[in-house]
């Protein structure tokens, strides 16, 4: 118990990554190792992202293939892209032969084309050799590309006993035994056992006389979000894989399951902060221009058409300056509330929870923006006249807002299940794209609507 406490509370420090560079520069290649046995592979993989690169190596090389290959996995994508290009192909190949074909096939795929045909020819387990090309045929965001060939599978023509004997050999090569696959002659998918099952069920028992015929599976060619919405709708811990003639083909598991729920949120993220490409603050100055520039371009034409805009008004700020000062406070809600709307929906979207027709979900945003619209317009009127004095100009400051608020609260609700239903990612709606649309809209319906209440 103690060992899993310590290990849950690692901490990366400087005193850590000083002591591996020491016993790195010493070659003191006994203590190295017994240091670093005390962590887990993920844990290292932590301190190796600290390290310089020949440090990385010589760390790599050290350690033996079963705990490296690990390691790999875990590694940030540009220091493992670094350590690959100073392994040679042998290298590579005894380290993703220790490797679930999921993870393998993962790592081999980030090697330049060349690479990956001289790598794949030097992996001596034929089997492991042939499902590895075979995951690389499918694009990285499906099923397929996400699936592993390592599952239990039996014949619904076997007996109990004889399933027992035959599921300890393919069992030696699952990390983990979520569920037991029943298939018929022709390799098609028709049910599933549990451990549970098994072992309670009479030596004599056919197979297909327990086995549940009620299996979730998803398609090769599925998209990861579609899996990954049935995985946490139906709570599943691992998911069969199939193709069109329902043969089994492998299996995803939850572990999987969460890097890709990782990578979503960290996309959708930067995505509502503007950010057009997948970037990390180690990228360099260019990269994270690139993928910055073009939200912030849009940010800039949309202060000069607020700009164009008021300048069109300018006979209203000459009789009612105090108009001109209220303009932050439009803009800002404007800006607020579409983002709160497009990422309730953006949310929604992401869960499957958004249901129905999207007028009715207009007609709903749109009275939940009237009632928030009305109150805080409430205590915009009381401020302004009791600030100011003039009902004129408190009237025709709130009933901006209240409209304002509402047109922001559409937009938000709209433009992302519009995106959604045109194939493109919803969360785009969240950032400036959303924002510098409702500021604009909302300066000018602020304007319009202050000029007609006040007969300017």
């Amino acid at each position: 118990m103690e060992e899993i406490q310590d290990n849950i509370q690692f901490q990366l420090t400087d005193e850590l990554i000083e002591n591996v560079e020491i016993l790195v520069e010493n070659n003191n290649d006994k203590e190295l190792v017994k240091l670093l046995n005390e962590f887990h592979y993920a844990d290292i993989a932590e301190i190796l992202d600290e390290l310089d690169l020949d440090d990385s190596i010589y760390v790599i090389k050290l350690l033996d293939s079963e705990t490296t290959s690990d390691i790999l996995t875990e590694l940030d994508e540009d220091t493992r892209e670094k350590v690959l290009k100073n392994l040679s192909a042998k290298e590579i190949a005894e380290e993703v032969e220790e490797l679930d074909t999921d993870d393998a096939a993962d790592i081999i795929a980030e090697l330049p084309e060349e690479r990956q045909e001289e790598v794949i020819s030097k992996i001596e387990d034929e089997e492991h050799r042939e499902e590895i090309t075979e995951l690389l045929k499918y694009q990285d965001d499906t099923a397929g590309g996400l699936m592993a060939k390592e599952l239990v599978k039996v014949y619904e023509t076997w007996t109990v006993a004889g399933c027992l004997r035959r599921i300890r050999g393919q069992a030696k090569e699952v990390t983990r035994v979520h569920s037991i696959y029943v298939v018929n002659k022709e390799e098609k998918l028709i049910g599933r056992l549990s451990l549970k099952d098994l072992i309670v069920a009479k030596n004599d028992q056919k197979i297909a006389d327990i086995a549940k015929d009620n299996v979730d599976f998803v398609n090769v060619i599925d998209d990861v979000e579609d899996v990954a919405k049935v995985m946490a709708k139906y709570d599943l811990e691992a998911i069969p894989v199939v193709d069109d003639s329902q043969t089994l083909l492998g299996r995803i598991t939850i572990d999987d399951i969460v890097d890709v729920l990782k990578e979503e949120a960290e996309k959708d993220y930067q995505l509502a902060a503007g950010i057009t490409q997948d970037v990390d603050s180690d990228d360099s100055i260019i990269e994270l221009t690139r993928a910055r520039l073009p939200w912030l371009f849009l940010g800039l034409i949309g202060g000069v058409g607020a700009f164009v805009i008021m300048e069109g008004f300018q006979e209203a700020f000459n009789q009612y300056a105090v108009l001109f000062f209220f303009t932050p406070l439009i803009a800002a809600m404007a800006g607020n509330v579409g983002v709160q709307s497009s990422a309730i929906i953006v949310q929604g979207l992401a869960n499957d929870d958004i249901k129905g027709s999207i007028n009715r979900r207009l007609l709903k945003e749109m009275s939940l923006a009237t009632l928030n619209g009305i109150i805080l317009a409430a205590f915009l009127f009381l401020f302004v006249w009791i600030y100011i004095g003039e009902i004129d100009k408190a009237i025709a400051i709130s009933t901006s807002l209240v409209a304002v608020i509402i047109i922001a609260g559409l937009i938000g609700t709209f433009v992302p299940l519009f995106l959604d239903k045109r194939g493109i990612d919803p969360a785009i709606a969240t950032g400036p794209f959303i924002t510098t649309s409702n500021d604009i809209l909302g300066i000018l319906l602020y304007f319009w609507i202050a000029k007609l209440i006040l007969g300017i």
